[in-house]
């Protein structure tokens, strides 16, 4: 019997769990690339590693878009991250360690501060004109 492709691994995972949008797995896969290029280590990334991760090359693709686009496939929380991830590991299109869990995405990084934050305007008060200085 013929080994599965990626695509119909996919299929699989979308059958069995369908909260996450097709998408939201192959960006997944991408950001865990982006971020394993980012960290120049080979080998592991923790689960914060991964989600900051995200998180950057989300913004770098989507800008103000971002946390749209990742609500609109599902992903809401560092642990719908997680959710993809060991979705993705339980059908063998990702691997993990033996310590690895699902728990190890839980609230390490506020998505909406991550991808808020960037585009929020930070301005200092104004100093009144006419007073003690130069207009």
């Amino acid at each position: 019997m013929a080994k599965p492709t990626a695509d119909e691994l996919l299929e699989k995972i979308l059958a069995q769990d369908p909260r996450y949008a097709r998408e939201a797995y192959i960006f997944v896969h991408e950001a865990l690339q982006f971020t394993v290029q980012r960290i120049a280590r080979k080998g592991h990334v923790t689960g914060r590693e991964l989600c900051e991760g995200l998180c950057e090359y989300a913004l770098a693709q989507f800008g103000r878009l971002t946390r749209m686009v990742l609500e609109h496939w599902g992903v809401r929380r560092s642990e719908d991250v997680g959710e993809i991830v060991f979705n993705m590991v339980e059908v063998g299109l990702l691997r993990k360690r033996e310590e690895d869990r699902r728990e190890d995405f839980a609230g390490v990084v506020d998505f909406e501060r991550a991808l808020d934050y960037a585009f929020e305007l930070h301005l200092r008060p104004e100093e009144p004109h006419g007073r003690g200085g130069s207009s």
